[in-house]
């Protein structure tokens, strides 16, 4: 709040607009995927959702936070089908990593500027739309009213849940609760998120969740010094330490962890500069060609013997990494009951879907 003491003392007004005023009503059933940070894994956590309720049968649509960098005018209302249509909208790294995931297994996603637009369309969509899935962004609350709010909250920063604005607005509009990364934080993490979601949430239902991690090719990692590279924003205004490539380089037996900074060049110096706790990690920065240039350059110009790609889209498809590579990938398994799929029923039962 120290930019509103800013304001205030300049004499000026502000306001934090509320859900009543900014959601917009669908005339379709609506489920929003939110969470309390970025990075606390809302983009596996709407994969899961829609692959059960694909799985019915349902044409699921679903809508992104919005990404665009450019002609905001030419990107007014996007639709994404296939990985061409990437392409088309000349997406960014952070915008790929969004969409790509959803179109490679079949699903169609809607982003853009004009979000009354952008509902009206996606609940047209050609393809059919039985639900609108709100795909939430950093720890945004939802653009669309949701008949169902699921919010994602990350053990490895326990306490952010009643700390951050707007996640905190998300913990409270929760119908339900995904405890993610369960396998990899502490007990103590984790107990202090579950006493936040009882004291600020009673009502919530908890699903506990896990995020196991697997590599394509874990022979480049066991023994080998390995370059992570890792989601940036998870690491910049998400202020981690650590994300998927790390876990997966302790995981599968890295001798070490190369630390990027001394190999920075161009506009990656000055993340670095703007985000000095990032550490030895290296953010996958693309939000213009320079950046996918200078990121290009850093990897190639770093002693490394692996480099552990743990973006969720394949960075040696759109730059020329001179090294091994191996990805990684990850998907919400929950743990248990209450899970998803016994939110997800009641849903589709609530509202008729079959």
């Amino acid at each position: 709040m120290r930019l509103s003491s800013i304001v205030n003392a300049a004499g000026a007004n502000f306001m934090l607009l509320g859900p009543n005023e900014t959601m917009l009503k669908s005339t379709k059933p609506v489920i929003a995927v939110v969470a309390t940070r970025t990075g606390c894994g809302k983009s596996q956590t709407s994969r899961k959702v829609i692959e059960y309720l694909m799985g019915l049968g349902l044409k699921v649509v679903a809508v992104r936070h919005p990404m665009p960098y450019g002609d905001l005018v030419a990107q007014k209302v996007q639709r994404f089908a296939t990985v061409d249509d990437l392409k088309k909208h000349k997406c960014t790294v952070e915008e790929m990593e969004e969409y790509e995931p959803h179109v490679v297994r079949g699903n169609v996603i809607y982003a853009g500027v004009d979000y009354e637009a952008i509902l009206r369309e996606a609940e047209k969509d050609p393809s059919g739309c039985d639900v609108i899935l709100w795909d939430g962004g950093n720890n945004d609350f939802a653009f669309f009213k949701p008949d169902l709010t699921i919010t994602v909250v990350d053990p490895h920063r326990a306490g952010n849940e009643v700390s951050y604005y707007p996640g905190e607005v998300n913990l409270r509009l929760a119908d339900v609760v995904v405890i993610n990364k369960m396998d990899s934080a502490s007990p103590e993490g984790i107990q202090i998120v579950r006493e936040n979601i009882r004291k600020t949430n009673p009502k919530a239902i908890v699903v506990d969740g896990a995020s196991p991690i697997k590599v394509d090719k874990p022979e480049l990692i066991d023994g080998k010094r390995c370059l992570i590279v890792e989601d940036g924003p998870t690491l910049t205004h998400g202020e981690m330490k650590i994300g998927a490539g790390t876990i997966a380089a302790r995981k599968f037996g890295a001798s070490e962890e190369v630390d990027a900074r001394p190999y920075l060049v161009g506009k990656l110096k000055e993340t670095y500069r703007i985000y000095p706790n990032i550490g030895r990690v290296l953010p996958a920065m693309g939000y213009g060609e320079q950046q996918l240039k200078d990121l290009e350059a850093t990897i190639n110009n770093t002693d490394c013997d692996t480099v552990i790609i743990g973006t969720p889209i394949d960075l040696s498809r759109i730059i020329n990494i001179k090294k091994p590579t191996t990805r990684v990938f990850y998907d919400l398994a929950e743990i248990g009951l209450p899970d998803l799929k016994g939110v997800l029923e009641k849903f589709v039962k609530t509202h008729n879907l079959k």
